[in-house]
């Protein structure tokens, strides 16, 4: 862990302009490489906690399992489609920005609120899968790994922001595929490709279930993460998607691949629990333990810099976006063309020093949930619930008389069936199938169905009440 740290702190530069903090832009200004763009998509969406949970499900489903939650990683060309059309199309320089603008402020507070949310998630789901490497669920060394981590990952983001994030991502990616194919190496030996692909049953009760959930979510679920999205408003909407599209394909294979060492737990006869990719490495030895931690940290790492800086970014500049500042309302969020040092004028420094702040903000409040004991799949799976409304908000949004109204009758219905979902009093008749998931795959579908009819109901609302001013809201 310490050599891991010293390698990213000296990877992060120090930044001085609100465009390298916040935009990821060189010294010279420009914009992210296309090939950095790919890379930095593919790591930071590569959470330890999706490998973790890829594996486990892979252990408990087979094939059918890594593959199921290999389709959240649909949520990335949907993301690029959506975001390029958004640009090119609607002139959006940011979500929440377009958001103010065509649904009304409301929309996009609320809106914020659950990006927020989302981002408080993402801190704790991640740095306990570090903590399990390190000592058992809820004990002293468990703890202490996952604070560690978190606060120096916390020190090197704080110091290069997005651009930092970007860099840093770059070696993370090659680690990661490096890991990968050693990890890989050692399992297929043991078993043939054979039996690790053709494990598993093609039923709602043996996985297909959650398969079906994760498509479904996929058309909402990107947009409340700013660790995907931020990233489609960094180059030309050209480079943009087809990076997101390169990406999406890289980083579900990723995720699939991974999912085979469950699979091998689960050929091997091996008693998992909850942490199947823990388990195998320790059943290779300490060296291959080792090389296991690694791409966690990686994994983990990657991700919970990408939160820090997005964290930074939705509290020190998209709330301007919302607000009409003047200073933010350029394109990509941040003042285009500054130069000036962090030590120049108080208007360079103040939106880089609150950024810090949110991000120090961001690790107190979300390693709350490390200490209660958490489940890390439903880091994706409740707050995939929860926004199931964005999906007609982003994807309907060139209906002319969509407004206010449609927003609001689309998004705060899912936000309501998250919560029920989570608290488990959604009613038994909404469940799809006998498996795990029938009642998640139920919400979801009847949950869908609904908020795209209240959408619609809204628009209509809107149009009797606003008229043409809709058009333009």
């Amino acid at each position: 862990m310490a050599a891991y740290a010293a390698a990213m702190w000296r990877l992060a530069p120090r930044v001085r302009t609100a465009e390298q903090f916040f935009a990821g832009r060189s010294r010279a200004g420009q914009d992210v490489a296309a090939g950095a763009l790919v890379a930095s998509i593919v790591i930071s969406w590569i959470f330890a906690k999706s490998i973790t949970n890829a594996a486990n499900l892979g252990f408990r489903f087979g094939a059918v399992g890594a593959i199921a939650y290999a389709g959240w990683y649909l949520s990335i060309p949907i993301a690029g489609l959506v975001i390029y059309r958004l640009r090119t199309i609607h002139g959006a320089r940011s979500l929440p920005e377009l958001l103010s603008r065509r649904y009304g402020r409301a929309a996009a507070w609320a809106f914020l609120l659950i990006v927020l949310v989302r981002l408080l998630n993402e801190v704790w789901s991640n740095t306990a899968v570090i903590g399990s490497y390190f000592g058992a669920a809820g004990t002293p060394p468990y703890l202490a790994a996952a604070t560690v981590f978190t606060l120096f990952t916390l020190l090197y983001t704080m110091r290069g922001g997005l651009r930092g994030s970007i860099l840093t991502d770059v070696l993370q990616f090659v680690l990661g595929i490096f890991l990968l194919v050693f990890v890989i190496a050692l399992i297929l030996p043991h078993t043939g490709v054979k039996p690790l692909v053709t494990s598993g049953h093609w039923t709602l009760a043996g996985g297909v279930d959650l398969l079906l959930v994760a498509v479904i979510q996929s058309f909402s679920y990107p947009f409340h993460d700013p660790v995907l999205t931020d990233r489609g408003f960094l180059t030309r909407p050209r480079v943009m998607l087809r990076s997101y599209l390169i990406a999406g394909l890289v980083a579900a294979a990723f995720i699939a691949i991974f999912g085979l060492t469950g699979i091998y737990a689960k050929l091997s006869s091996l008693d998992v629990g909850q942490d199947a990719p823990l388990r195998v490495a320790q059943s290779f030895g300490v060296a291959t333990l080792a090389a296991m931690t690694v791409l966690m940290m990686v994994s983990a790492g990657s991700t919970l810099d990408s939160t820090l800086s997005s964290f930074g970014k939705a509290l020190a500049v998209d709330t301007g976006e919302i607000g009409y500042v003047a200073a933010m309302r350029v394109p990509g969020g941040v003042p285009r063309g500054s130069s000036s040092p962090a030590s120049g004028p108080e208007e360079e420094r103040r939106p880089i020093r609150l950024g810090r702040w949110a991000m120090v903000a961001a690790v107190v409040l979300g390693s709350i949930p490390l200490f209660t004991g958490a489940t890390i799949l439903k880091a994706t799976t409740v707050s995939g619930t929860m926004v199931l409304g964005l999906a007609p908000v982003f994807l309907l949004i060139g209906l002319r008389s969509a407004g206010p109204f449609a927003f609001h009758f689309a998004f705060w219905p899912g936000v309501a069936l998250g919560i029920v979902h989570a608290l488990d009093r959604i009613p038994a008749s909404w469940s799809i199938g006998e498996g795990s998931y029938a009642g998640l795959l139920g919400v979801n579908v009847y949950g869908s169905v609904l908020i795209v009819l209240a959408f619609l109901v809204g628009a209509g609302i809107d149009r009797l009440r606003f008229g043409s001013r809709a058009q333009n809201q």
